[in-house]
């Protein structure tokens, strides 16, 4: 077993307020840590110093953090200072914990401890069948609509029974809602599953609601660390609560730990709550606060641009990033005519730094909302730059990938009637919707599970055919029941695509994308083989539970060879050499919904400072003068919070001469009331505006339509959209909006002086 590292090497490199927050010793400590800090660092330092100086086991340390990647390398950084010691302490994310404390405990309140994980597309299909069986549809219940209030209502830990006190009796609606919110909990308790909500939520219950199991975990945590704390909602905020207070026989309760910054609190969407940081000095009297400020991974630009950002919102902890790297390049600034030209703009310049030595994988482009992918993407394979598009459908989520766990769910949790239901007929065993439903209300009146219902099958008055196809799987469950009691997860799964014929299936069709299944099938194997490597002792359970944890971040591989896409929420936690944001315009950034939203524009700041620091050598910030957003054409404005930059931080690029190449005019920023005009030009405090040689090639050199009538009838061709037929003309002059319906795109509104259309 390797040494702990001693105390006094411990402090090594650290800056004074690193330090201090490594030896603080005491009850309660919030470490305000700005972007790119060293908060990581810090963490694993503390713990290290903890062991090192004997105030705690390993077996003691609670350490939480909101991925499985940013577990994995605090995992790796607290082995790399302790050694083997580190094995004994909990480092995982809130999911992760709870799951490994009801695996041991949820018998205690009516589960086993083979329970089923549901993820999110779980959930919906379980609501989709109860919405439909109760034809609740007609109520105003949506799958989305009520996933999403559901989750919401568990994340404050409420439950049907708790919510039925708050419901209008006389509303239709939300009656409907309630029973579809009962059925939903009932039918989870009888597969002996919960989503992913209850991980959390039903932690909480059962701390308060068996004494004695809370004080067995209060007693073993000693010391609780908890990262991205301006990111917990009140589930995992009162999670905390429990565990942190005093045993029964009055011991105090464990020393607490938080590391945050509401500065990029930016998950309120998901029931994150930024008082749960804003207000730790009430909840924990005597804290102790320590400002990280020093940042290790910006240029001194980048970070004087977030520090002038977000010092406009207000109830934060004033402090001020800097660093001692030096100034760096200035941030490139650049208004396109419409979004190609952006995209262009963005190709051009990951060219000139790829050329200059900067690899593909180091530079990443953020967007607000997916919907801006389309120009980026078509530009981005016209030149044939290599890039991923992150926050599509992850491996896990594939229709085949949740097809082969569905079996392995059967196996390990035979009551989950929605993993068997699944299988039922994948591969194709002739048994549709009929057959389906005759063994779930076979089971339900009989009191049994589905799976015990498919030993039933030949009375049930199914044809020959049918019973030999439901014996077969009945059969074939059995035996993979059995092999996986000797943990080989590996060998069930391949015993599970080979009897099926799952595999062949796919690698024999002629569907091209099924090469890809199968492919993606073959992937999972290989999973659970490397599984096995790294887990020894691992059950199909631990393989299950493993792989319902994975979340959206895990899944980014930071080799790849090629430029990142993603939304500036998934960027958090992240950085890159190279970072373009694209759409810094109103109503993107900040969105237009945000305005509905009380704190939804101090939101939005923060979500831009967000992806700005997560730059480390060069930002890049970009917007159209029009965009389709929003199922319509029309002019954007600059984002408010560009002018919140000091103008000397930007150089705005613009043509010196007509050949089309980069001068070097003088930088232009924003001014209060800067902006484009109604006219569609430019006022003299806008950002200079492109006329780039590609920009013309890109739009077909249509920049203004003048006086370009369209009627009702008239034939023409867009850029993007293809031909189509004037159905309709609105507004007028400068404002005249063409109703289009075109052959392939379908309809679209378009303003008519800045389209890149021409009649044909």
């Amino acid at each position: 077993m390797s040494e702990v590292v001693p105390a006094d090497r411990l402090l090594d490199g650290l800056n004074p307020q690193q330090r201090e927050a490594v030896t603080y010793r005491g009850p309660a400590l919030l470490i305000v840590a700005g972007a790119g800090s060293g908060k990581t660092r810090v963490l694993t330092h503390r713990i290290a110093g903890l062991i090192a100086a004997h105030e705690a086991w390993p077996s003691q340390i609670l350490a939480i953090t909101f991925t499985n990647k940013a577990a994995a390398e605090m995992r790796e950084r607290a082995e790399s200072l302790m050694g083997s010691v580190a094995e004994g302490m909990w480092i995982s994310t809130f999911h992760s914990a709870c799951v490994r404390i009801l695996r041991r405990e949820a018998e205690n309140f009516g589960f086993t401890k083979n329970f089923t994980i549901y993820d999110s597309h779980d959930s919906r299909t379980l609501i989709k069948r109860i919405i439909k069986a109760q034809e609740a549809e007609e109520y105003g219940c949506s799958v989305s609509g009520v996933a999403g209030r559901i989750s919401k209502i568990k994340n404050e830990l409420a439950d049907p029974d708790s919510f039925a006190r708050t419901v209008n009796e006389s509303d239709p609606n939300e009656l409907a809602f309630l029973a579809v919110f009962r059925e939903y909990q009932r039918s989870l308790q009888a597969a002996n599953a919960f989503d992913f909500d209850d991980l959390i939520g039903q932690t909480v219950y059962l701390f308060r609601a068996f004494p004695h199991v809370a004080d067995v975990y209060r007693k073993k945590f000693r010391h609780i660390l908890i990262d991205e704390y301006q990111d917990t909602n009140h589930a995992q905020y009162a999670l905390i609560h429990e565990l942190t207070r005093e045993t029964e026989d009055g011991l105090p309760g464990a020393s607490l730990t938080v590391v945050g910054d509401s500065d990029q609190s930016i998950y309120s969407f998901r029931g994150a709550d930024i008082r749960n940081i804003a207000e730790f000095e009430r909840d924990f009297p005597g804290a102790t606060v320590i400002l990280l400020e020093q940042n290790y991974r910006s240029t001194q630009t980048i970070l004087s641009a977030a520090n002038a950002v977000i010092a406009n919102n207000f109830d934060r902890k004033d402090k001020s990033l800097w660093t001692d790297v030096g100034a760096g390049e200035k941030i490139v600034g650049f208004t396109g005519y419409s979004a190609h030209d952006e995209a262009q703009f963005v190709v051009d310049e990951i060219g000139a730094l790829h050329a200059q030595g900067m690899g593909y994988s180091q530079i990443s482009v953020f967007y607000r909302t997916n919907a801006q992918t389309r120009a980026l993407e078509e530009i981005f394979i016209r030149s044939a730059l290599p890039y991923r598009l992150i926050g599509g459908t992850k491996f896990y989520e594939r229709a085949e990938i949740k097809d082969a766990l569905a079996y392995l769910i059967s196996i390990v949790n035979p009551v989950d009637a929605l993993a068997v239901r699944r299988i039922l007929n994948t591969p194709k065993r002739g048994l549709g919707p009929a057959a389906e439903a005759q063994l779930q209300n076979f089971a339900e009146v009989n009191g049994v599970s589905v799976r015990e219902a498919l030993r039933s099958a030949d009375s049930l008055g199914f044809g020959p055919k049918a019973v030999r196809a439901i014996a077969d799987l009945s059969s074939l469950l059995d035996e993979a029941t059995a092999l996986a009691d000797g943990g080989a997860v590996a060998e069930v799964l391949q015993l599970l695509m080979q009897k099926t014929g799952y595999l062949d299936q796919l690698r024999t069709s002629k569907d091209p994308q099924d090469e890809a299944r199968a492919e993606n099938v073959d992937e999972l194997i290989a999973v659970t083989k490397e599984f096995a490597k790294n887990h020894p002792e691992g059950t199909l359970t631990d393989f299950l539970t493993e792989v319902s944890l994975v979340a959206a971040a895990d899944e980014i591989d930071d080799v790849s060879g090629s430029v990142s896409l993603m939304t500036m929420h998934t960027a958090k936690g992240l950085e890159y050499d190279a970072v373009f944001i694209t759409g810094v315009e109103e109503e993107l950034l900040p969105h237009r919904m945000a305005a509905m939203e009380p704190g939804g524009p101090a939101e939005e700041r923060r979500l831009f400072y967000v992806g700005i620091t997560r730059a480390r050598q060069r930002l890049f910030l970009s917007l159209a003068m029009t965009r389709a957003l929003f199922g319509q054409t029309g002019s954007a404005a600059p984002s408010r919070y560009l002018q919140e930059i000091p103008a000397e931080l930007i150089e705005w690029k613009e043509q010196a001469g007509i050949a089309g190449g980069w001068g070097d005019a003088p930088s232009r920023s924003l001014g209060r009331s800067g902006g484009w005009g109604d006219e569609g030009g430019w006022s003299s405090l806008a950002p200079a505006r492109p006329k780039t040689e590609w920009a013309n090639r890109v739009t077909n050199q249509i920049r203004d339509n003048g006086d370009l009538t369209l009627q009702v009838g008239d034939r023409i061709m867009h850029v993007d959209f293809g031909e189509g037929t004037v159905m309709d003309v609105t507004g007028v002059d400068t404002k005249r909006v063409a109703h289009v319906r075109f052959d392939q795109a379908g309809p679209k509104k378009l303003l008519i002086k800045i389209a890149p259309i021409e009649k044909i």
